[in-house]
């Protein structure tokens, strides 16, 4: 068995691509209320890629997406069906793959300025009653503010699932500094949110290539220093580097073209390398990406070069 674990890639682009409704500012959401099958589809596809982990649609199951009045009325049926779907999938995998129910920042992505706890409170709670039936894990994704941490622990109080949690950091770095989060948090202060929060994981995710292999870096250093073994994972987005000002989500960016799945697989080999055990995909990677992963870390598996 591989020691490293492969995740799925960016829903909404996968939508986009094989025809299902799509627009702002439901983004993925809308899919999951007016063609669901569509998103059965989509995990079906990163299944077949190989993924280890596909991860419910539920995502964009907020106010900022959906809007308040649908949320009260509807968030729990939604964030149920995400999590049914993605269950369903998984039964029809020819191999166990399990769901990571996906726990957004409740603001508004890249948005730490937005966060506000008893807001959050409410809406965490409505996504953990729907999938908390259908999930293997949860997934705390694209965390800004450490925190957002705390309330998605306080969301799930004794839930006795794993929690991994991933942070998105500012896209820009040097040589001279370490990576920070989009609230210019250091990433010692998003190890200690990941360890208060009973975390089984800390992962990096919707930020651009070259700042993870850094991320990485730093936090295993950390870790190794105090002595502290925790998972390290990446899954990295391939569109251009954004603003700090920028909504992650705001409109469907251009794909950089040098992350096409071989260009991709260069860096998961250096992330791989650096000590990263999960590993997969966000915004524009795709089962192609995913497929190319997968059979790279095979090969690594059992002793063969990689072929990026």
């Amino acid at each position: 068995m591989s020691d490293v674990t492969v995740l799925d890639g960016g829903m909404g682009r996968e939508l986009v691509r094989i025809g299902a409704p799509f627009r702002q500012p439901e983004w993925s959401a809308l899919a999951l209320m007016e063609a669901p099958h569509y998103v059965g589809l989509a995990h079906d596809a990163f299944i077949a890629a190989g993924a280890d982990v596909i991860t419910a649609n539920s995502y964009a199951i907020v106010p900022f997406h959906i809007g308040e009045d649908r949320f009260h009325r509807d968030g729990i049926r939604l964030a149920a069906l995400a999590g049914k779907l993605a269950k369903q999938s998984v039964g029809r995998a020819p191999r166990t793959v399990r769901v990571a129910g996906s726990l957004p920042p409740t603001g508004g992505s890249y948005r730490p300025d937005l966060f506000d706890a008893s807001r959050a409170d409410v809406i965490l709670a409505a996504l953990v009653n729907g999938l908390e039936p259908y999930v293997d894990l949860w997934l705390a994704e694209t965390q800004s503010l450490t925190d957002e941490i705390g309330a998605v622990r306080r969301a799930l109080g004794t839930n006795p699932k794993p929690l991994w949690v991933s942070f998105t950091l500012r896209d820009e770095i040097d040589d001279s500094a370490r990576p920070v989060l989009r609230s210019g948090q250091t990433l010692d202060q998003a190890i200690d949110a990941a360890l208060s929060a009973r975390a089984s994981a800390l992962l990096f995710n919707c930020s651009q290539p070259e700042v993870m292999s850094a991320a990485v870096k730093t936090v295993r250093g950390i870790l190794e220093c105090a002595g502290v073994t925790l998972p390290i994972g990446v899954y990295a987005n391939a569109f251009p580097p954004q603003r700090d000002d920028a909504e992650a989500n705001a409109e469907l960016h251009e794909l950089r073209r040098d992350l096409d799945p071989p260009g991709y697989m260069k860096w998961a080999e250096q992330w791989i390398a650096l000590g990263a055990q999960i590993v997969g995909g966000c915004c524009g990677i795709g089962p192609d990406h995913i497929a190319a992963l997968r059979g790279a870390v095979d090969a690594r598996n059992v002793g063969q070069p990689w072929s990026a």
